[in-house]
């Protein structure tokens, strides 16, 4: 269950982290210390589960006991996610995010979503042609309004805008980023672009890690709320702290990266590979058929993945609809359910399909139904169909 917090009105004063570190600084660094890694913190009940809620969409958190310190000592953190828009959004970046953005607004935080157009311009997305860039964001934006994201304490800012508002103090920090690391720890963020460290890196894609570092403190972000594929960037960020003597590190809260439906990593270069937010039904329902799901596996199945990160998260439940000769129908309430049912072979990958392709076109109807009765949105939907996804 939901522990909602109200957050504070505009009457109140919610501090910046470097007045909290401010604080901080003015106690023994040594209690500070005992704070931090023995958790020396009391939390009412309901912080409590504010955290406990908090935790549930990570799939790693660095460090926990960061994060207890913090929501003792902030009313409303802020948490920070950036994307690229580089095209179709598929079903991981559409629902699985509302339901981790929803989740955190819901106990108490404020979520920054940073349009990276300028990242996506320096990774070459879109081939480079930023006018299309940033009408693939506002694309993104109107998927994220129509897939039940709450945005009451949700603020979308374009990298672009915010750069230009104070570049003296952006470039400053991201020159002092980059100084203090050498070429080799930059190369290994690479990742984060979709890239290798071996591969032809323009100079701009070298940058992009140094950049993506800067952001976090610039929007004053107190935790990171991205995938595991944004990790090593993440850490260069609390590396920092350490060089510049900054007690408080932003929070590392990293979600699951959903398989693709081959059961290995999702591609957009390959539309086969996801759903899209966009896919109509008999596209949802073709790819969920043809998806990787060997009978009784676990491990790198794909739709078990669907029905653990969207399904449950979203609706609580999944129907599976069966004759009576196949078992009949079953009405589960818990993934572990589904998993112990499928593992057992009690379960066939022929009933789960059709179950997860039906669960899954009606949470998508409400943003086909936005795009089909909205013409703004659709004008965007036409043209970024009509753009070429590249690398």
């Amino acid at each position: 269950d939901q522990t909602t917090t109200t957050a504070p009105t505009s009457s109140e004063q919610v501090p910046s982290q470097e007045e909290i570190v401010q604080k901080q600084e003015q106690e023994p660094q040594e209690e500070q210390i005992q704070k931090l890694v023995q958790s020396n913190v009391t939390l009412s009940e309901q912080d409590e589960q504010r955290i406990k809620n908090i935790l549930s969409i990570a799939e790693e958190c660095i460090q926990e006991e960061e994060l207890r310190l913090l929501i003792s000592k902030k009313p409303q953190p802020v948490c920070y996610d950036g994307f690229e828009p580089s095209g179709r959004i598929h079903i991981a970046q559409g629902i699985m995010k509302a339901i981790n953005v929803n989740k955190l607004t819901a106990n108490g935080c404020k979520f920054i979503f940073l349009v990276a157009d300028w990242f996506a311009l320096m990774n070459n997305k879109m081939g480079g042609d930023l006018k299309k860039i940033q009408t693939v964001g506002k694309y993104m934006i109107e998927v994220w309004k129509s897939a039940g994201m709450d945005l009451t304490n949700v603020e979308f800012v374009w990298s672009s805008e915010i750069i230009n508002e104070r570049p003296n103090e952006y470039w400053l920090l991201v020159l002092d980023i980059a100084r203090k690391n050498n070429l080799s720890r930059i190369l290994r963020c690479s990742q984060i672009m979709g890239r290798t460290a071996s591969e032809d890196l323009s100079a701009a894609q070298i940058f992009y890690p140094c950049m993506q570092c800067a952001d976090i403190f610039f929007l004053k972000a107190d935790i990171c709320q991205l995938g595991t594929d944004q990790r090593k960037v993440n850490m260069l960020a609390r590396e920092y702290c350490d060089q510049i003597k900054r007690k408080f590190k932003p929070i590392i809260l990293s979600h699951h990266m959903l398989l693709g439906l081959s059961g290995e990593k999702m591609s957009k270069s390959d539309p086969m590979l996801a759903i899209f937010m966009d896919d109509d039904a008999n596209m949802v329902n073709s790819k969920v058929k043809k998806a990787f799901c060997p009978p009784g596996q676990i491990e790198n199945n794909p739709v078990l993945e669907y029905l653990r990160y969207i399904i449950f998260p979203k609706n609580e439940e999944f129907l599976v609809e069966r004759s009576e000769k196949d078992g009949g129908n079953k009405l589960y309430k818990n993934y572990q359910e589904v998993e112990d049912d499928f593992k057992s072979l009690a379960l066939h990958p022929g009933d789960v399909k059709p179950a997860l392709a039906k669960a899954l076109n009606s949470i998508l109807q409400p943003v086909r139904d936005h795009f089909k009765n909205n013409a703004e949105a659709r004008k965007l939907q036409e043209q970024v169909h009509k753009y070429k996804v590249t690398k």
